[in-house]
């Protein structure tokens, strides 16, 4: 069959593969119900398959007696990769109990490396704040990296004492994770900057003593430590007539990075909740945005409705053109999100609020959680 191009491009890279697999067309219907549930666009073809569009990748999917047929189309190694990534879980899943078999042919064949992940080099550290320190990383073909569609990137921390092991892919094109004791600690961050030239990025991390992986890296990072990066992922505010921004710390990088990025004569407001005047940064913001810093104090992080509470309280303009981003705790985006969608009248495409962590959860236990409450709708990477 020859597909239909790729949408996100006039050119694309594509790959094929075709899966044995026991009842195929219940199998389609099963991961076609599923794409529609989180919302992808979906189009039936004159064929029998299926096109499905996931950003920037393009998906084809077709049941051929016994077996799957499947395409992918994307814009760079990487996307292509996680379509393919994506398209095989899901097939698994849909298969479930069956051992599957993909070989992919076209682009990128015989890959053994994530285009995703790199390996990068500590720079320098310093402290941007009394709680905030940044991390300056070198790499190589950080252009990826550099888009504001996608913010955040999977931080892969060696364990101490133990030679790291990196993922890899398989013949199938599946990530391989390597034994779990070598296995680097993954926690998703925000790239504050990216300096494609130079082969940097910068990451601000939030320190809260040496008892989690990420603080501990921050606090600890000397030149010439190896760490890994996966990515990018996440979602950015689109583009909007006004626009409200609202983040605790955990956030504040991606409020700073959006802030600078946004046109200068854009509108809008920012709420950032911190612990107090000291973690207060200058921000760079186009003069028709608002920025409002809201105080914790002596309260602990995740305890209080500061953050929520001004948000809803707010004037937003009631004409149509609004969007609303947000990232913070787990119980006040829950709030936020009710606030955005029955308060507020927005649809699914005039907000986006992602939980960057949960109160008395670890990044790993919370993902679950998040992504049972949230259908896993969420393709963005959640930094915790």
């Amino acid at each position: 069959m020859q597909a239909e191009p790729c949408e996100a491009a006039m050119t694309s890279l594509a790959a094929e593969a075709r899966i044995r697999v026991s009842a195929s067309a219940r199998c389609l219907d099963q991961m076609v119900s599923h794409f529609l549930e989180h919302d992808a666009q979906i189009t039936a073809l004159p064929d029998g398959s299926h096109r499905c569009g996931f950003g920037h990748a393009t998906t084809y999917l077709r049941a051929e007696g016994d077996e799957i047929w499947l395409r992918v189309e994307a814009t760079d190694l990487g996307n292509l990769a996680t379509g393919k990534m994506m398209l095989l879980g899901h097939l698994e899943e849909a298969a479930s109990g069956e051992t599957l078999q993909a070989v992919w042919r076209g682009d990128g064949e015989g890959l053994s490396t994530p285009p995703q992940f790199r390996r990068m080099q500590v720079l320098r550290a310093q402290w941007v704040t009394p709680q905030m320190r940044r991390l300056t990383l070198r790499g190589e073909d950080l252009g990826r990296f550099a888009s504001l569609e996608h913010l955040h990137v999977k931080l892969l921390i060696p364990r101490e004492q133990v030679e790291p092991v990196w993922p890899r892919l398989d013949a199938s094109g599946r990530l391989v994770q390597g034994e779990e004791a070598r296995r680097p600690v993954r926690r998703t961050y925000t790239l504050r900057r990216v300096d494609v030239a130079a082969g940097q990025v910068e990451i601000d991390f939030v320190t809260h003593g040496e008892g989690s992986p990420g603080s501990r890296l921050a606090i600890r990072a000397q030149p010439g430590d190896v760490v890994g990066m996966f990515g990018p992922g996440g979602g950015a505010p689109r583009a909007a007539d006004w626009t409200l921004l609202a983040g605790d710390e955990t956030a504040l990088p991606a409020i700073a990075r959006i802030l600078e990025a946004m046109p200068r004569d854009a509108r809008g407001m920012a709420f950032i909740e911190v612990s107090g005047a000291a973690e207060r940064q200058d921000l760079i913001a186009p003069a028709g945005v608002e920025v409002h810093w809201l105080y914790r104090e002596s309260a602990a992080p995740g305890t209080t409705s500061l953050l929520p509470d001004a948000v809803c309280a707010a004037s937003w303009p009631s004409d149509e053109g609004a969007f609303a981003w947000a990232g913070c705790e787990f119980a006040a985006v829950q709030r936020l999100r009710r606030h955005c969608r029955m308060d507020r009248g927005l649809d699914k495409n005039g907000h986006l609020a992602v939980a960057y962590w949960r109160r008395g959860v670890e990044e790993g236990g919370f993902e679950k959680t998040a992504a049972e409450e949230a259908g896993a709708a969420a393709a963005s990477v959640r930094p915790g």
